[in-house]
C-alpha cells in the first residue's frame, strides 16, 4: 500500500494542481460572461418576479448556476468597452497565457502533446491585415470591438470549452505516467536496436544490444564473435565496418547472473543490410492525419519493389488506387499514441520488418464564415450587394476539402432597436434578404448566426457567428 501510495502522490498532486488552475480560468470567464451580461441590462432571472422562460431569448449560467437572461444580444458596445478599453479581454489573455504555460511544462517529455497544447489554449494578436488598411490589432480588439454581445459570449464559451477539453487530456496523459516509471522485471529478453538496419557502403553500422529488463546493481556481459563489447549505460555497443552490398548476419549472447548466483545466457541473432548510396524523397503533408477523408502517403523502400512491400496501420486502414495509397484513420488520436504506419518487405522469401511511423490523427478543423472573403468587420453595402451568398472556408488547410454552408439566419437591426431575422437554408441569400440589404443605412449591423455547414468529410459543423457593419 505505502509503495501503491508513493507512485501515485506525485501524480496526484500534478492532477489537483492542473484542475486548481483550471478552475481559476474557468471562473475567471464565468465572471466576465456575467459581468457583459449584467452591464448590457440583462438581470438574473430569480430577479424577475413570476418570469416565464421565453425560448425566443437568450440565456447564460453564471459560476454558481445561476440563468441570467441576456437583454440585447446584438448589444455592441458593452464588449467593447469591457473586454478592450476597461481591460478585461488583456486580463483573460493572461490567464489562459499562464494555463498554457503551466499546462505545457507537465508535458515537457511529449513534444507533440505540448504542442497540441499551445495551439489548442493560443492567444496570439492578429496578422496585420493590409487589405483592410494594415492595421496593428490585438487579439482582445480581434475578438471582442465591435463585436455583437452574443457572439462575445459565444466565444467566451468557446474557450472554456478549449479549457475543460484540454484539462481532461492533461490528467488522461498525468494518469498514464502513474505506472510508467515501474519496472517489471519478470521476464528477460534480448534486444537488438540498430541505428539503422541499412547503411551505404564505407558506412558504419552501428547497434545497441541489451535485455529489455535491467538490474541496476549488475552489468550484463554481451560476446560476439568471441570478443566481449564495451558496455555504455546498460547497452553492449556494437560497431563494424560496412563492407560490399550484401545482407550480413551476426549473433552472439548476452551473460547474465541469476539470483541463485549462477549465470544465464541468451542467445541472439540479427543482420543488416549494405546497400549502394540511394535517395528517395517524398513530399508529404506533415505527421497529421485527418478523420473521415483520404489522406495520401507515399512509402517506399531503396532496393525492394512496391508490390514486395506490406504496409499496415495501426487506428486506421491503408488502401491502393492507381492514385496511390491512401489512409483512413478509424479515431481521432491527438497525441499520437495509437496511430503508426507499420512497413514490412518480402526479400528473399523472408518478410522482414523495415520501419515505422508516428502520426497524429485530427478532426478536420471547422471552417470559417466568410462573405467576400471577410468574417466580420466593416464592408460596403455595394460589396455586400454584389454577393450571392455565404461561404465555409478552410483557413491554411493543406487539403483540397470543401464546406457547403446548408443553412443560416441573418438577423438586422432596424428602426428603433428592433431585431428582425430572416433564415435561408442553402448557402443563397433569399429574395427577402437581398431586399433588406438594399434598404440598409450606414451604420447598420448586420448579423449571422446559425450557420450549417456540411463537408467532405461527411461531417455538419455549426460556424462561429459572423457580423458586419455597414459603411
Amino acid at each position: 500500500m505505502l509503495l501503491l501510495k508513493s507512485k501515485v502522490e506525485p501524480w496526484l498532486k500534478k492532477a489537483n494542481e492542473v484542475k486548481t488552475k483550471v478552475d481559476s480560468v474557468q471562473k475567471l470567464i464565468f465572471d466576465i460572461k456575467e459581468d457583459l451580461v449584467l452591464r448590457g441590462g440583462g438581470m438574473k432571472i430569480a430577479d424577475i418576479d413570476g418570469y416565464e422562460y421565453d425560448p425566443g431569448r437568450s440565456y447564460i449560467a453564471n459560476y454558481k448556476g445561476d440563468s441570467l437572461l441576456i437583454s440585447k444580444d446584438d448589444e455592441l458596445n458593452v464588449p467593447s468597452e469591457l473586454m478592450v478599453r476597461l481591460g478585461r479581454g488583456k486580463e483573460l489573455r493572461s490567464a489562459i497565457s499562464g494555463l498554457r504555460t503551466d499546462l505545457a511544462s507537465m508535458v515537457e517529455d511529449n513534444p507533440e502533446f505540448r504542442s497540441t497544447i499551445e495551439q489548442e489554449l493560443a492567444t496570439p494578436d492578429p496578422k496585420r491585415n493590409m487589405r483592410e488598411g494594415g492595421e496593428n490589432m490585438s487579439w482582445e480588439e480581434q475578438n471582442f470591438e465591435q463585436k455583437p454581445l452574443i457572439a462575445v459570449i459565444t466565444l467566451l464559451s468557446k474557450m472554456q470549452i478549449d479549457v475543460k477539453n484540454t484539462e481532461a487530456n492533461v490528467l488522461n496523459y498525468l494518469y498514464s505516467q502513474i505506472d510508467a516509471s515501474s519496472f517489471k522485471f519478470n521476464k528477460l529478453t534480448p534486444v537488438v536496436i540498430p541505428r539503422s538496419s541499412y547503411v551505404m557502403e564505407g558506412d558504419t553500422y552501428h547497434a545497441d544490444v541489451f535485455l529489455a529488463a535491467e538490474d541496476t546493481t549488475q552489468q550484463a556481459t554481451v560476446i560476439v564473435d568471441g570478443k566481449e563489447l564495451t558496455i555504455v549505460n546498460g547497452k553492449g555497443v556494437y560497431e563494424v565496418k560496412a563492407g560490399q552490398a550484401n545482407t550480413y548476419p551476426w549473433k552472439g549472447e548476452i551473460h547474465f547472473q541469476n539470483p541463485d548466483g549462477g549465470t544465464n545466457v541468451y542467445q541472439f541473432n540479427s543482420e543488416y543490410q549494405v546497400g549502394k548510396p540511394s535517395v528517395t524523397i517524398s513530399p508529404t503533408k506533415m505527421n497529421v492525419f485527418y478523420l473521415n477523408i483520404a489522406n495520401p502517403i507515399s512509402v517506399s523502400v531503396p532496393g525492394v519493389p512496391s508490390a514486395n512491400l506490406k504496409i499496415n496501420m495501426t487506428n486506421g486502414t491503408v488502401q491502393r488506387s492507381q492514385g496511390g495509397l491512401f489512409v483512413y484513420p478509424s479515431k481521432e488520436d491527438i497525441t499520437g499514441k495509437n496511430t503508426q504506419i507499420i512497413v514490412d518487405a518480402t526479400v528473399d522469401g523472408k518478410t522482414k520488418r523495415m520501419g515505422s511511423m508516428v502520426f497524429r490523427v485530427k478532426r478536420v478543423p471547422d471552417p470559417v464564415a466568410q462573405i467576400a472573403e471577410k468574417n466580420g468587420g466593416i464592408m460596403r453595402k455595394e460589396d455586400l450587394l454584389a454577393e450571392q451568398g455565404i461561404f465555409a472556408a478552410l483557413i491554411d488547410f493543406d487539403f483540397d476539402l470543401k464546406f457547403k454552408v446548408t443553412q443560416f439566419d441573418v438577423t438586422i437591426t432596424g428602426a428603433g432597436g428592433f431585431n428582425n431575422t430572416w433564415s435561408s437554408k442553402s448557402n443563397m441569400f433569399s429574395a427577402d434578404m437581398r431586399k433588406q440589404f438594399a434598404n440598409l443605412q450606414v451604420g447598420s449591423i448586420i448579423y449571422f448566426d446559425n450557420i450549417m455547414a456540411h463537408g467532405d468529410d461527411k461531417t455538419d459543423r455549426n460556424l462561429a457567428p459572423i457580423s458586419f457593419k455597414i459603411r
